[in-house]
């Protein structure tokens, strides 16, 4: 299984307002001193294209690696600037070919904006020109759509999905019947979310309770990942690292995989229950729903805050933190339920819901 592993570098380090470059370099040379190759990054993650450029492209040999990159439609108004999305990410990481080249972020609301664009005939010439390896897409939809997909575009290669274990039966994001849709049409699978932008790092005392019971030495982020990883049909399963430490620790169980025994799939089935009947908004702080927002709410900040009281307890704590919000500008009371953000929540978060009950806990 090594190898399987795979750097997402949508959530590097910080140095203030801009991406840390030196701790990056560290971490990708870590990666890839440890025998794994596979790098994801998107033309609309701010910052990540440049940084692998400066820590990836401008420092390794270009053989040694592969890069994943990918094309976001439904911000643009016009097909031109969403092809030119694909010219500015090789100039941004100065490289001829892209390895693994994405339509992203495919939904049941946005993918026949990729049909009228015309972007999978683009991606394809590309392909044929030798400026792309493998084409393929991710996506945040349900089933149906995702069948209709795959037996419109047999051309794909690979599919990208968001697979957790605390998701894998959640009607929302629907990660088991996605992976079935997938295997059905025999395509690989590469792995998003699945440490569920870091929460199972640090799951619920109940959660953390089973795990130790099972083995107490290994960290909770690694019971994520293998779970994804034991999985069938896999090209590669993404960690989005943000702290040298957590490189470390992915690639020390990633380079001796071992897929999950069974008393291990009895504590998953358990922790599954948990997150079932978890009240806590299952928001992992991408912010693809702040830019569109005509209020400008921090709304991962805003559902941080509720989720502090309703998961913890800590009722004086999330008074403080709301009150600290409110004196920005920016609270729940604030939305005016336009749900632009619902649009684009890998989650499926029904959000100007949430920020209904939000004002009146507050």
């Amino acid at each position: 299984m090594k190898g399987k592993l795979g750097f997402g570098l949508m959530r590097l380090p910080r140095k203030g307002l801009s991406i840390d470059i030196k701790q990056t370099c560290e971490m990708v040379d870590m990666f890839l001193d440890r025998g794994f190759t596979y790098f994801d990054t998107a033309h609309i993650y701010p910052g990540s294209e440049v940084a692998a450029q400066k820590a990836l492209f401008a420092r390794h040999d270009r053989e040694s690696f592969t890069i994943a990159t990918k094309l976001f439609a439904p911000v643009v108004p016009t097909k031109k600037m969403a092809e030119n999305e694909f010219y500015e990410s090789l100039k941004r990481m100065k490289t001829d070919y892209i390895d693994y080249y994405l339509l992203h972020f495919l939904n049941d609301s946005n993918y026949k904006k990729y049909e009228r664009f015309e972007l999978w005939d683009f991606v394809r010439k590309r392909k044929e020109e030798g400026k792309i390896k493998h084409m393929g897409f991710s996506f945040h939809g349900g089933p149906k759509v995702l069948d209709e997909i795959l037996s419109t575009h047999p051309e794909v290669e690979f599919v990208q999905l968001q697979i957790n274990y605390a998701d894998w039966e959640n009607p929302g994001v629907q990660g088991r019947k996605n992976y079935e849709v997938v295997r059905k049409y025999n395509k690989e699978l590469v792995i998003m979310e699945p440490v569920k932008g870091g929460k199972l790092a640090d799951p619920p005392k109940a959660v953390k309770a089973l795990f130790d019971k099972v083995n107490p030495n290994v960290s909770y982020a690694s019971w994520a990942i293998r779970f994804a990883a034991s999985l069938d049909g896999l090209l590669s399963v993404l960690s989005g690292m943000s702290t040298l430490q957590q490189v470390d620790d992915n690639t020390s169980f990633m380079s001796d995989f071992a897929p999950l025994t069974n008393e291990e799939r009895e504590a998953i089935n358990e922790a599954q229950k948990v997150f079932a009947e978890s009240k806590e908004i299952p928001c992992t702080a991408c912010r693809y729903c702040t830019d569109g927002c005509p209020k400008k709410l921090p709304i991962p900040d805003i559902f941080s805050v509720y989720n502090k009281r309703m998961t913890t307890g800590e009722f004086e704590d999330s008074e403080k933190a709301y009150e600290a919000l409110k004196k920005k500008g920016s609270v729940a009371a604030d939305c005016i339920a336009c749900k632009k953000c619902e649009e684009i929540c890998p989650q499926h978060i029904n959000i100007s819901e949430k920020m209904k009950e939000i004002k009146e806990v507050f």
